[in-house]
């Protein structure tokens, strides 16, 4: 009987829990070589706008971001690799290497075991393989915990600049066993992000985020709006099409993304 073979694709997760998977990396590959998101998508190949939801959420997640945007030149400018990012790349493909070493002195081996049940194996693997539909992801250290009679008021601090705040519930809190300094993950599902360009209005929603619109994918009746925050993190949001005319929205306007409390749903490692 021949052996099975496993091959390595592998997903690497930082101490802040930034997955990187081989498709990514291709992408970072391509930004590299190319400088141009439009032809580092085509080369992988992704969608234009998979791309860049790609590297927003790898910016958003990650300690500090591995693609930025460069204005200028004729063809108004281009993205561009950090030597974060190239560093990232380089630990990536070294540690491949020796997971697929690995991976192949286990197929070598299988052989020998008996009662194992490899698919039973990769069942469970594949269902431990965690999604989310929340457009908006960001990776934070918990800075304040208040309760507050059944509800726990949890505050997360996502870079030098900005800080959001979450509302759960009292036993969610017990459940993910939150603490001051615990790293955790803040998901913002785009629909409930709202948007004004308005610095003098008065919001009640507690998360307020301002940044510089960067990209617009218009629809005939919404559009999706993403801002670049100063950190290089992201935050994007779906608004009608009549709204985004009124608030005049364009690359390089000046906009805060607000979203109350209650809308950020909270995550962590075990």
């Amino acid at each position: 009987m021949t052996a099975t073979r496993f091959l390595a694709r592998m997903s690497l997760d930082t101490d802040v829990g930034t997955a990187l998977s081989d498709t990514r990396i291709r992408l970072l590959e391509q930004i590299e070589r190319e400088g141009s998101i439009n032809r580092a998508a085509k080369a992988v190949p992704l969608s234009y706008k998979a791309a860049w939801d790609a590297i927003d959420t790898m910016n958003n997640l990650a300690p500090e971001p591995l693609v930025v945007r460069v204005a200028g030149g004729r063809q108004g400018g281009g993205t561009q690799l950090t030597e974060y990012g190239r560093r990232i790349i380089a630990m990536y493909r070294a540690l491949e290497i020796e997971y697929q070493h690995a991976l192949d002195r286990l197929s070598e081996r299988l052989n020998e075991v008996t009662g194992g049940d490899i698919q039973a194996f990769q069942r469970l693997m594949h269902s431990m393989s965690l999604k989310t539909s929340a457009r908006n992801q960001f990776a934070g250290t918990i800075t304040g915990l208040r309760v507050g009679g059944v509800d726990y008021e949890v505050r997360i601090r996502l870079d030098a600049e900005n800080e959001i705040a979450a509302i759960i519930t009292k036993a969610s809190a017990e459940n993910l066993e939150l603490a001051m300094g615990k790293e955790v993950f803040a998901l913002v599902k785009s629909s409930s992000v709202m948007l004004t360009t308005e610095r003098s209005l008065k919001l009640t929603a507690r998360n307020q985020l301002w940044g510089e619109v960067v990209e617009i994918h218009e629809g005939p009746v919404n559009s999706e709006v993403t801002l670049a925050l100063p950190s290089g993190r992201s935050v994007t949001c779906v608004v009608t099409a009549d709204s985004c005319e009124a608030l005049g929205l364009a690359p390089g306007v000046e906009a805060c993304a607000f979203f109350k409390s209650s809308s950020v749903i909270l995550a962590v490692y075990d």
